[in-house]
């Protein structure tokens, strides 16, 4: 028999059920000791003063300069002399996902911690991979797996798999293990949360300033992101047509209402459809629909760039290094499709007959205008990706790693309605945040239009907004913004769903 990749130590530490074993537990299955409380195997839980002798047993042993603390120095020497070799990009990450002071390096608290978060999440990728639900993975469960992500592997590939963990020679792998091979090892990009967990390809809101999601290995090398990418930007272009009358009410509201000119939803409505018909519910759709594909590209593109310059390839970035990477990318689409932003304002707010289309409308604002003219409201829009990109990610991941914390035993799938819920509620907060300044963008994207207006900057619409119509004036047109988002979210949803099996993506 091979020897053990894990010291009983490092064994002794973590009960098979992912809870901490206690000494002296009673070994077999469904056993109480002394008519205790049992834990999730049925083994007797431990005395805090036991888990704690225990994990301070494993932290002094790797704890080589005896400083209280581990560096990565530390778990080099103590993890080698465990039988565990870790390269030194493994163990940057492994104190990268600990240090919660960023110190460099982990205390006590933190390795405990990093320790019990770690075990749950090689749980879940345990449970994913145990198709059969026995308890163990074979060759072909791993087969299967990789199957469902596009990567078609020989059993004899996955044979040499199973190998380098199983260490009783039964050629498959149960918890133990897999525990055992894994301990202390950065498990960060786990596909089953990267797969279940997408957030900005899946929801459309009418705003592209979300962080783009991250893909996995497996989805990169086989060509199944850009499938992803594509069955998004249908779902947003169905999600935005749908929801088009309410966009438009809400750009004639940020611009046009006022004390003396207030509108209301149903006043709006009635409006619109007096001065040109049905139809003219619609007007800005088409520009709003045609940049979706050249912003999510070019923002794809500049994200995976900007993660090379941060230094990591393929890997998961952290979430403050998502948000900086997330930013500079929208900022750089952004600013490569502003003319269509402005194109999209004063196609919704033209009249009757005023252009034959969209070419005829950027030709009248080029020869009237300028060049300048597309470019108008440039800076709050940049301004607002960081309130919105950042807020919406944050109250997203928070929401995510809760979930994840709490309800996810089996599997990452957190199904639809806390996905839809999720994501409706991590968009409402990012619109809310960033939505003052979304609003002196489009009157100044506006402005132009109105002949004989003087040039207005930023900071002088703040102060004009703020003393004719106080603090609700940076507000206007948020009704008709906020009921657009669950119907948006649901049917963006629904329509990528469709799109990704069309496309031959395949739910696991």
């Amino acid at each position: 028999a091979r020897r053990s990749l894990a010291s009983p130590v490092v064994s002794g530490v973590l009960c098979p059920c992912g809870s901490l074993r206690a000494a002296g537990a009673a070994p077999g299955p469904g056993t109480e000791s002394g008519g205790g409380s049992a834990g999730p195997c049925g083994r007797a839980l431990c005395e805090a003063s036991e888990q704690d002798r225990r994990l301070r047993a494993l932290f002094q042993k790797l704890d080589v300069n005896r400083d209280g603390a581990l560096c990565i120095h530390d778990l080099a020497v103590g993890l080698g002399r465990l039988g565990l070799h870790r390269t030194e990009l493994d163990l940057l990450k492994i104190v990268k996902a600990g240090d919660k002071d960023l110190d460099g390096q982990l205390d006590f608290e933190e390795f405990v911690h990093y320790l019990q978060d770690h075990e749950k999440k090689l749980r879940l990728v345990f449970k994913s991979l145990d198709k059969k639900n026995d308890g163990r993975i074979d060759a072909q469960e791993i087969v299967q797996s990789l199957r469902d992500l596009g990567v078609k592997i020989s059993e004899e590939q996955a044979e040499k798999i199973l190998k380098s963990m199983d260490k009783n020679g039964t050629m498959t792998i149960d918890w133990n293990e897999w525990r055992d091979y894994h301990l202390l090892h950065p498990v960060e990009n786990i596909p089953e949360i990267i797969l279940y967990w997408k957030h900005s390809t899946i929801f459309d809101v009418g705003e592209n300033l979300t962080v783009p999601d991250e893909f996995t290995v497996e989805e990169r090398q086989t060509g199944m992101w850009w499938r992803h990418l594509v069955a998004g930007g249908g779902a947003g272009a169905v999600s935005r047509t749908c929801t088009a009358p309410l966009d438009r009410l809400k750009v004639l509201m940020q611009v046009h209402a006022s004390r003396s000119n207030n509108m209301c939803i149903i006043g709006g409505f009635t409006q619109m459809i007096r001065e040109g018909g049905p139809r003219s519910l619609w007007r800005g759709n088409g520009i709003n629909v045609l940049k979706i594909a050249p912003e999510s590209a070019i923002k794809f593109m500049a994200y995976e760039q900007i993660k090379r310059f941060i230094g990591t390839d393929q890997e998961m970035l952290r979430i403050h290094e998502r948000l900086v990477a997330g930013s500079l990318a929208g900022a750089i689409a952004q600013s490569s499709i502003y003319p269509m932003e402005v194109l999209k304002t004063r196609m919704a707010l033209r009249k009757t007959g005023q252009y034959s289309g969209m070419l005829d409308c950027a030709k009248n604002i080029l020869s009237k205008e300028g060049m300048a003219a597309f470019y108008k409201g440039y800076i709050p829009n940049m301004l607002g990706i960081i309130p919105y990109a950042g807020i919406d990610l944050a109250v997203y991941e928070t929401l995510k790693n809760t979930w994840l914390q709490r309800y996810a035993v089996n599997s990452a799938d957190p199904g639809v309605f806390v996905l839809l819920a999720c994501g409706t509620i991590s968009s409402t907060c990012g619109q809310l945040a960033s939505y003052p300044l979304a609003l002196v963008r489009t009157r100044m994207q506006a402005q132009a239009s109105v002949e004989g207006a003087p040039e207005v900057t930023m900071r002088g619409l703040f102060k004009h907004i703020l003393k004719t119509e106080g603090a609700f004036g940076l507000y206007r047109g948020l009704a008709p913004n906020f009921m657009k988002v669950i119907p948006a979210v649901s049917i963006s949803y629904v329509v990528y769903e469709n799109l990704k099996m069309t496309l031959g993506v395949q739910s696991r």
